[in-house]
């Protein structure tokens, strides 16, 4: 057999018989869709770790937090990951944060579990929304926000809206999907949820989301 060492992508084009334009760009286009959309699926695998080491991390501290709807940080990867990489990837791992929420109120029962898996008493396909939808939209609202105001502030603003994003989707859909099952007052119920648990999220969204974001960006630049 006789080998040839390649060093020149034009000259590997001729080895493996590419000769037009044609036929060297969509092999080059072809090689380059390949390599991004392994990378895409490289940095959903990381985030999504460095998410559930975030929600095991949170529900440990947060375990006796005094409110019947937990505290959570693991959207602060989603809202970094949407100003970064953009609303797909961002969007994917919001779906993800949802899944995880449906996962975790199925096996850990709670008093409001059902608000957030269809697969436990009084659970139902509201549930599924509840617990989905709020989380996509954390991937796509940050990314605009950046879009917009592309500017150290504009990294804060988008980590508290991606955060509030959360916030007003899962308390608002509760509100009104589930004012009818919930047995006690639900407007008190939400009052304290926001009062106790969106403030703190938040800033502290705001404040990782300052800290990390340029970091990334350098070392994609």
């Amino acid at each position: 057999y006789n080998f040839t060492i390649v060093k020149n992508p034009v000259n590997l084009y001729n080895v493996l018989g590419f000769q037009n334009r044609s036929q060297k760009s969509h092999l080059l286009g072809g090689v380059m869709k390949n390599s991004k959309a392994a990378s895409n699926i490289a940095t959903v695998a990381i985030f999504f770790a460095i998410m559930l080491v975030i929600n095991f991390l949170t529900s440990l501290v947060f375990n006796l937090w005094p409110v019947p709807i937990k505290p959570t940080l693991i959207h602060v990867p989603v809202i970094i990951a949407s100003i970064v990489y953009g609303p797909r990837i961002g969007a994917t791992l919001g779906a993800l944060m949802g899944v995880i929420s449906v996962t975790v109120n199925t096996l850990t029962l709670l008093p409001t579990s059902y608000l957030f898996s269809p697969f436990v008493e009084n659970g139902n396909l509201s549930s599924l929304i509840v617990a989905m939808v709020p989380r996509i939209l954390i991937g796509i609202t940050p990314y605009f926000v950046y879009k917009w105001l592309h500017n150290r502030l504009g990294i804060i603003v988008a980590g508290a809206i991606g955060s509030m994003t959360n916030t007003i989707f899962v308390l608002g859909g509760i509100f009104f999907l589930f004012a009818n099952v919930y047995s006690g007052d639900i407007k008190a119920l939400l009052a304290v949820v926001f009062g106790t648990n969106a403030i703190a999220e938040m800033i502290i969204s705001a404040i990782l989301t300052l800290a990390i974001v340029p970091k990334l960006q350098k070392i994609r630049a």
